[in-house]
Order: C-alpha cells, then structure tokens, then sequence
C-alpha cells in the first residue's frame, strides 16, 4: 500500500493502525528479532523517516502491538475460562483447568509470547520515557483485567492474582524462547534422540508451570 501524506489526526491514525497490523502480519511469519524497520517500512509502503513519526522506534511499535495483542487476547479468554472451568468443581479442580485453559490459549499465541519473552531485554530499551510510561499504563491495566478474569473462576487466589498473572506471563515469555529450536539443533535432536530429553513443547511446559503456580497459592486446608 502507499499513503498520501496525513493532514488530520483521522489519517494519521489509519497510518499507525496499517504500520501496527503490518508489523503484526510479520510476526505471524517470523520472530520479534527478525522484525525489522527497513522491511516494515516496505511491506506498509512508508518511507522509514516517515514510520518513525508514528512510532520512535523499531521497539516503540512492538511494546504497542503487544499491549494490543494482550488486550484481544483478553476478551477471547475470557469466553476460553467460561467454557472450560466448571463452577460446581473443588478449588484443586479449578485451578487445574484454569491452567489448561491458560497454557491452550498462550500456546496458541506464540507471537504474544514472543513479545513478551522480548520485552524486558529488548523492547523496553531504545524507547523514551513518555513511551515506557503509556505501555507500562496499558500493561497494568491488562494485567488487571487477566488478573480479574483468574480471580473469577479461582476466587481462592485472592490478592496473589495480579503477581501470579504477571508470573504467567513471564514464563510464557521465557520459554517461547525454547519452545522453537533452531535448524542445528533440531539436527542434533535428530541424530541422537536421547539428548533432546528436556526438549520444550511450549504448551507442556505452560500447563506444568502455571499448575504448580496456582496450587502453590491455593489457601491450606
């Protein structure tokens, strides 16, 4: 696509929205660190002079697309917990679905857990202040709307909702990283089976970590 230059604040917005749902086509296609300014000013048909007059920088459009993500991707697990915990089912239960449910959901997303697995080392660096402060704002409140969700279906969790979604999320993050090993190791897998033990299958390893976060805050009998 190619712009006319934006005149009102209507057209800027369309320019930001395509350069967000641009950078969102890619990382369908490739991971955070392969996303680059020079191909998204191509694919979204800007200068990239002109791209960072919406966004500051290459990790400035990727803290905005992930607060983005998380939040649809909050409306769609809200309607993911209603079908799969049951209400009438002990605490244990719960939290054993609730995990299911969680570990389904992030797997199934592994662009958002991409995001998040960079955020710390990488997105959150080459921004200005003004930037981190509105992403760290849309951070919170998601994490209050997840946090709200889990407490919903899991009311035993309490105040330990918002530390155990943010935990959540972290690991996500983490072990996305893991969960997509390079060409050479998956060689390695390949030849010799018996070093590929511990290898990471994201939704596996999402259900066992999120369970043993749940239960561990479960109150004690």
């Amino acid at each position: 696509m190619t712009f006319q230059r934006a005149r009102t604040e209507e057209q800027r917005e369309v320019r930001r929205r395509a350069i967000l749902e641009t950078t969102s086509a890619m990382l369908d296609e490739k991971p955070v660190a392969e996303v680059t300014l020079n191909e998204l000013s191509r694919r979204v048909g800007l200068a990239k002079t002109a791209v960072l007059r919406y966004f500051e920088s290459r990790e400035a459009v990727l803290l905005d697309l992930m607060d983005d993500r998380t939040a649809t991707w909050l409306t769609e697990l809200e309607h993911e917990l209603a079908r799969g915990v049951g209400p009438d089912r002990s605490a244990v239960d719960r939290a054993e679905q609730v995990a299911d449910v969680l570990s389904r959901s992030l797997a199934d997303r592994t662009a958002l857990c991409d995001l998040y697995g960079a955020q710390g080392g990488v997105l959150e660096h080459n921004v200005s202040v003004d930037v981190v402060r509105r992403h760290k704002k849309a951070s919170l409140d998601n994490l209050a709307v997840m946090a709200g969700l889990v407490r919903r279906h899991l009311p035993e969790v309490g105040g330990q909702a918002e530390h155990l979604c943010l935990t959540v999320l972290l690991v996500a993050g983490a072990l996305s990283a893991y969960a997509s090993p390079p060409p050479s190791l998956l060689a390695v897998y390949e030849s010799e089976p018996e070093l590929a033990v511990h290898r990471v299958e994201l939704r596996t390893a999402l259900r066992l970590a999120i369970t043993t976060s749940l239960l561990g805050v479960l109150p004690r009998p």
